[in-house]
C-alpha cells in the first residue's frame, strides 16, 4: 500500500497535517485538535447509524466541528464540549432531513396530471370547422361557443347583420354535411 499523505475519509487528518496549525487555543487543558482527533470517528459512526450514509455523516460531523472551532473560546469552557459538537451534528442531520422531506413533498405535489384526450366527436368537430371558410368559421365559433349575438358579431367583424346571418347559415349547412359524412364513415367501420 502506497502512502499518499492524504487522510482517509473516515479519519481525521493526522497531527501536523498541511493546514493544521500547532498549538491551538487551550482552555481547561482541552485543545481543539485533541478533541477533534479523539472524537471525530465515534461521532461519525453515531451519525452514520442515524443517517444511514457514511459520507453524509462525515460532512455533518465536519460541519459541527467547524462550528465548534469558530466558537472554540466559548465551547472549550463547557463541561463536555463533545456533547455540544454531537448536538450540533444531530441538529444538522435533522435539518437536512427536514429540507429533503420538504423538497420531496413539494415534488409530489407538482406531479404532472394527465387529462384525457379529446373525444372522437370533438376531433370530428374541429376537423369540420377547419374545412369552413374563415368568415363562416369565425361566425360559428363566436355565436355558438362565445355566445355572442348576431349584432355583436356584426359589430366586431364590421359587417351588416345580414352578412353574419348568411355566414351562420352556410357554416351550419357545411358542418351538418361534414359531420354526417364523418358519422356515416365511423358507423360503417
Amino acid at each position: 500500500m502506497m502512502a499518499t499523505g492524504e487522510p482517509r475519509l473516515d479519519e481525521p487528518p493526522p497531527e501536523g497535517a498541511a493546514g493544521w496549525r500547532e498549538g491551538r487555543e487551550r482552555t481547561d487543558g482541552v485543545g481543539f485538535d485533541e478533541l477533534y482527533h479523539a472524537h471525530f470517528r465515534s461521532l461519525t459512526l453515531q451519525l452514520t447509524a442515524y443517517c444511514g450514509d457514511l459520507s453524509q455523516a462525515q460532512d455533518l460531523v465536519q460541519e459541527a466541528f467547524c462550528r465548534a472551532f469558530a466558537r472554540w473560546s466559548r465551547v472549550s469552557r463547557y463541561d463536555d464540549p463533545v456533547a455540544w459538537v454531537r448536538r450540533v451534528a444531530w441538529n444538522l442531520a435533522t435539518s437536512r432531513w427536514r429540507r429533503l422531506h420538504t423538497a420531496q413533498s413539494f415534488l409530489h405535489r407538482q406531479r404532472e396530471e394527465h387529462a384525457p384526450g379529446p373525444s372522437p366527436d370533438r376531433v370530428a368537430l374541429i376537423a369540420a370547422l377547419a374545412l369552413l371558410p374563415p368568415n363562416h368559421r369565425r361566425a360559428v365559433v363566436l355565436h355558438y361557443l362565445a355566445d355572442l349575438s348576431v349584432a355583436e358579431i356584426a359589430q366586431q367583424e364590421q359587417v351588416p347583420e345580414g352578412t353574419v346571418k348568411s355566414w351562420l347559415h352556410r357554416g351550419r349547412a357545411a358542418l351538418a354535411t361534414q359531420l354526417s359524412v364523418t358519422i356515416e364513415v365511423n358507423n360503417h367501420e
